[in-house]
């Protein structure tokens, strides 16, 4: 949960450092688990969200998401630009595959390894 705390904190428009497959996974399952649980709650609450409402927080939800992203591709030395892939669906998947690449050794151009040096 450190990560994810982390990441809607402190790294919360951090767009130029790196992260590790470890950060960026562990934030989109804390991400997936709370908007389950928000989701829940709001039903058993029986609480309307407006769609302007859900708007402003997908939108405030968005940067943390696009920030963690961005780093995870300085990660495995692939520029922050690369995300715009994901808006074309064929391409998206490159996106996803980069995610799960490992870290690229050492020192790259956007800082140093999160998981040390080798």
């Amino acid at each position: 949960m450190g990560w994810f705390l982390n990441c809607i904190t402190y790294d919360f428009f951090n767009f130029r450092d790196r992260a590790s497959r470890a950060e960026y996974w562990w934030f989109t399952v804390w991400s997936f688990l709370t908007a389950c649980a928000l989701g829940i709650v709001s039903i058993m609450l029986d609480f309307k969200i407006s769609d302007g409402m859900l708007t402003v927080i997908g939108a405030i939800w968005a940067i943390p998401e696009l920030a963690v992203t961005v780093r995870r591709l300085h990660d495995s030395s692939k520029s922050g630009w690369w995300v715009l892939l994901l808006f074309i669906p064929p391409l998206g998947i490159m996106i996803f595959i980069f995610m799960l690449l490992d870290s690229t050794p050492a020192t790259n151009k956007y800082g140093p390894n999160p998981k040390g040096d080798w």
